[in-house]
Order: C-alpha cells, then sequence, then structure tokens
C-alpha cells in the first residue's frame, strides 16, 4: 500500500485547519517518507511506554474519536470522524521515537461512508542515515471504537515486505504490527484511551488490549484467515 497524495474530502474542498503535530505533505514532498520526531514526544526506553503516551495523544485530536455522536447524530458522526496515523520506530540508539501525524485521507471513502489514514511507509528523521531507524507499529485511531479492518490488516502485510518482521532492541524482538487506539468515553473534551487492536503479521494474530486504571489486559481475538482480498476470518488458536 502506498502513501496517497492529500485530499480534502471531510469538509468538502475547505482547506481543513491546522493541528498541533500533524504533517500535510506540500508541493515535491515525497509520497513515501513521513517526517520524525514528533515534538515533545518521547523518546521512551521502553515500547510499553511509548505505546502508553501515544494512545491519549492520538485520541486527542478533533474528531478522533465520536462515540458520543453515533447514537444521537449518525450522520455528523460520520462526517467529522477523523483517523490519525504515525509510526513509531526505534533509532540507532535503542530509544523509541515517533513520527509526525498524517490525517491524509485515502479517495473515496466519504463516498463510501469510510475513514482512514494514508501513512507513508517510511519516517524521514534528519537526523539518523537513512535506512538506520526500525519501524516498528503502524499507529491510528478508530475514531467508531471498531476492531481492525481488512483494509489495516492489508496495509501491515504490505509493510511487512519492506520492514523488517521482527527487530532485535535492548528489551529483546518486537514485532512489526498494527495498532489502532479507541475510546469509549462519550466526553469529546477529554477521551479515555481504553485500549487497542493489534495485528502482528508474523504470526497472523490479532489482539485486544483494554486498560483499567494503570493495568493492561490482552485477550486474543484469534488467528486472521483470508476468505478474499476484503474479508477475513478469525479463527481461535
Amino acid at each position: 500500500m502506498q502513501a496517497l497524495p492529500w485530499l480534502t474530502v471531510l469538509m468538502g474542498c475547505s482547506t481543513p485547519p491546522l493541528v498541533e503535530g500533524v504533517w500535510r505533505p506540500g508541493p515535491g514532498a515525497s509520497p513515501d517518507h513521513i517526517p520524525g520526531p514528533l515534538k515533545n514526544f518521547g523518546p521512551y526506553e521502553l515500547a510499553a511506554d511509548a505505546l502508553t503516551a501515544a494512545c491519549p495523544l492520538i485520541l486527542s485530536k478533533p474528531n478522533a474519536t465520536v462515540v458520543h455522536l453515533q447514537e444521537a447524530q449518525p450522520e455528523v458522526a460520520l462526517r467529522a470522524a477523523t483517523e490519525y496515523c504515525a509510526w513509531l520506530y526505534v533509532t540507532p540508539e535503542g530509544r523509541y521515537e515517533m513520527s509526525m501525524l498524517s490525517d491524509s485521507s485515502r479517495p473515496g471513502d466519504g463516498v463510501r461512508g469510510m475513514r482512514s489514514c494514508a501513512l507513508p511507509a517510511f519516517v524521514e528523521d534528519a537526523r539518523y542515515a537513512t535506512g538506520t531507524l526500525k519501524q516498528i507499529f503502524a499507529l491510528h485511531n478508530h475514531p467508531f471504537g471498531t476492531r481492525l479492518s481488512a483494509r489495516d490488516l492489508r496495509f501491515i502485510e504490505a509493510m511487512a515486505g519492506v520492514h523488517e518482521w521482527e527487530v532485535l532492541t535492548r528489551e529483546g524482538s518486537i514485532r512489526l504490527s498494527i495498532i489502532a487506539f479507541f475510546s469509549r468515553s462519550r466526553d469529546a473534551s477529554a477521551p479515555t484511551c481504553d485500549g487497542f487492536y493489534q495485528y502482528v503479521p508474523a504470526t497472523r494474530e490479532m489482539m485486544l488490549w483494554t486498560r483499567t486504571g494503570d493495568l493492561w489486559k490482552q485477550e486474543s481475538h484469534g488467528v486472521v484467515t483470508w476468505l478474499d482480498e476484503r474479508t477475513y476470518r478469525l479463527d481461535a488458536r
């Protein structure tokens, strides 16, 4: 899956407002690289700490969660919902950082009643030589709190063709995966990080992580079996 050019689909042809930390490529920008690092994020020594910090940060962006609108104003929720995506990557020093966020939509999302985020394949961090960064987690939010889509899975499977399936870090081996954060809060002004879905191409396993206070609980949703190009089934391990 390749990065796609910026399209303004959320509000017709109007220019979307600037959002802190969000990168929108201008003319001449590489469609395959997103800048890093994200300002005021990390670096972190542990992957778990980086994920814990990334979740509320992404969910705090405008319309990153619309569960408060789903029942009363479903059409407004659909129009407003916005996905933000970024790479969590490992630097040569072994620390975890995050790229800037993208909120670029794919063509046709508005027409089909879908929302998605186009994430370039590579992070470009001017502090480091090309090829020295290790992309490990493709992060994004799901505004409606749904599980990972077939498009999400196909994307990270495609990324497994250009990135290492498993990266050796100071903590041990970390497998390439895609993560979708969600919030169940109905308070739009203070969305909570309630969990995330994770899919690992190396094992084809999908997992659900939920949070209660400072504790995280992992639940296996099964192993992915593809029925066709756009449909998958979850089988018990």
